[in-house]
């Protein structure tokens, strides 16, 4: 069951539909319903509007520059920082840090966070459902430590199981890592009990937050977590842009991710002396565009009414778990109570990428794989699903459709 929301407000669907030129594209001749936004989500005007307004006013290199254009992109990209930390809920931010992903941010903390303090013998905690960029990074610094690797497991419904991590969790527990929502099942997890059992057991606790920031309100001070990663791409944002949020006492005892201009404040052969944070996590030339269209992203997302998104995307989840779970055959992975936008399925008899194929050519977009989650499809006993996952632009109409080429898949194959 999907999570339950209080009566709001109705959402004006078709005024936002109206704001995403893309929407009105035609695929294979049909109207398009994209349902890919877990992957990706669409662009609104004012979004792509900031980015070329951006370029055609303001563009300049940031923070050294003492002409006008420079002090004025400086200023820009600043106040993205400042919006990303009220979006996130950050006392300070200067605690932000910009990446090109939530996929940078979570290396980033594995490789300057992480292994700096790991040793032979210590732990790092992480869920069965988590993305592999939540999983790489820290089998990649506890090869390189001596540390080891812990999973606590899901149950049939795609649920972590809060008795096994407690289980898990021990003295040696370094690290705990998770995602906030489950790519490929939707879950929410409880993350501000993960972190209070964390905390207690002496880990620092590291989320990734890229499927949660698109649909729930972010508070990292009542969450409770030690570190917050997100990606611009999926908040309706540019792509090659995020942001990473950390405690600044971590983030001050923290070496340099990359070296280069920028992150130093005095650089001699003999040695260099880095600049504090952000600046210090922040060499090169940045994606300043990336930032202004995120901040615009931000903007625009916090300007709708979000107790009515909430409560409209709850109501196509339901409507899309109702109608799906009505067909003959098809089989739904992941039925937590507390779920976000996402629904994984199974056609008897049909691979999933037959499934996204054939939904493509009714101009339904879904993804179609194991979601960069292989070790979750391996609990499951399966190698792959296709994912329809929905954002604030869909209608139930394109439920229905969904429905009605999902019901198309099964004949071809019958």
């Amino acid at each position: 069951m999907a999570t339950t929301i209080s009566a709001a407000p109705a959402l004006d669907v078709g005024a936002v539909r109206a704001q995403f030129p893309i929407l009105r594209t035609r695929v294979n001749g049909k109207p398009l319903v994209y349902l890919d936004s877990a992957a990706s989500a669409q662009k609104p005007e004012p979004v792509i509007e900031a980015e070329a307004r951006f370029y055609r006013e303001s563009y300049a290199n940031v923070h050294r520059g003492v002409h006008t254009l420079s002090q004025r992109a400086t200023g820009a990209y600043e106040a993205a920082r400042e919006r990303v930390a009220r979006f996130l809920g950050a006392p300070d931010s200067s605690e932000v840090i910009f990446t090109r992903s939530a996929t940078e941010g979570l290396n980033l903390v594995a490789w300057c966070f992480a292994r700096p303090r790991l040793q032979p013998g210590d732990e790092v905690l992480l869920t069965e459902m988590e993305h592999h960029s939540n999983i790489v990074p820290w089998q990649m610094v506890c090869e390189a430590t001596g540390a080891k690797l812990v999973v606590a497991p899901v149950d049939e419904r795609g649920e972590l199981r809060m008795d096994e991590l407690a289980r898990l969790l021990s003295p040696k527990t370094r690290v705990v890592a998770l995602v906030h929502v489950s790519n490929a099942l939707g879950t929410i997890n409880p993350v501000a009990e993960v972190s209070r059992l964390a905390h207690a057991a002496g880990a620092a606790v590291v989320v990734d937050g890229a499927q949660a920031a698109p649909h729930l309100p972010i508070d990292v001070q009542a969450l409770g977590c030690d570190f917050y990663t997100f990606s611009g791409h999926k908040v309706y944002g540019p792509t090659g842009i995020g942001a990473l949020w950390g405690r600044k006492e971590l983030l001050a005892a923290m070496p340099p991710w990359q070296g280069g201009g920028d992150m130093i404040l005095h650089v001699s052969f003999a040695k260099t002396d880095y600049a504090p944070p952000p600046a210090r996590f922040e060499a090169g030339t940045p994606h300043i565009v990336g930032a202004v269209g995120l901040a615009a992203a931000l903007d625009w997302l916090e300007s709708l009414p979000r107790e009515a998104v909430a409560a409209h995307e709850h109501d196509l989840l339901a409507y899309a778990t109702e109608s799906l779970g009505a067909i003959p055959g098809v089989r739904l992975i992941g039925t937590a109570r507390h779920k976000a936008s996402v629904l994984s399925f199974l056609v008897e008899g049909v691979h999933a990428h037959d499934v996204g194929t054939i939904l493509d050519s009714e101009g339904v977009a879904v993804r179609a794989g194991h979601h960069c989650a292989q070790p979750l499809m391996e609990r499951f006993g399966i190698a792959a699903t296709a994912r329809a996952s929905f954002a604030v632009y869909n209608t139930r109409e394109e439920v229905e459709v969904l429905a009605a080429a999902v019901r198309k898949a099964q004949r071809l194959f019958a």
